[in-house]
């Protein structure tokens, strides 16, 4: 069987996942911009994977946006987004949560029509390794 193991950024939750993701959305809709602060969200869903708190459960906290089925769990500590359900029987898993590499590419960029002008305009930038010298 499969598995991989995450965390949040502090360390204080720590999980395994054992299964297969169904699949890997970018999301663009305005719900995942704020909730992570960026661009877009990157989940994984599975239907048959486990989700095993190896530490922390206790730590994590979930928000449920009224009136909507949009939810984020996150960190207590350190508000780093950790597994959760939107949908019930579906495991949601945030791509970057997670400290093993994944196989899976995402499926699709969904709600597009709702990304920030500059998302298209990112193949322009420069890109480095690692942190640039000058801010």
């Amino acid at each position: 069987m499969t598995e991989y193991k995450g965390s949040c950024l502090c360390g204080a939750v720590t999980f395994t996942i054992e299964g297969k993701f169904d699949s890997f959305y970018l999301c663009y809709c305005s719900y995942c911009q704020k909730d992570s602060g960026s661009a877009h969200a990157a989940n994984l869903f599975s239907a048959s994977a486990v989700l095993r708190w190896d530490s922390g459960a206790d730590e994590v906290t979930t928000f449920n946006l009224p009136g909507s089925r949009h939810s984020k769990s996150f960190c207590k500590h350190c508000g780093s987004a950790v597994p959760g359900s939107e949908l019930p029987g579906v495991l949601m898993v945030p791509a970057g949560s997670l400290d093993t590499d994944i196989d899976i590419t995402p499926t699709a960029r969904i709600y597009t029509a709702r990304q920030h002008s500059w998302v298209g305009k990112l193949p322009e930038s420069p890109a480095y390794p690692e942190l640039p010298g000058k801010l």
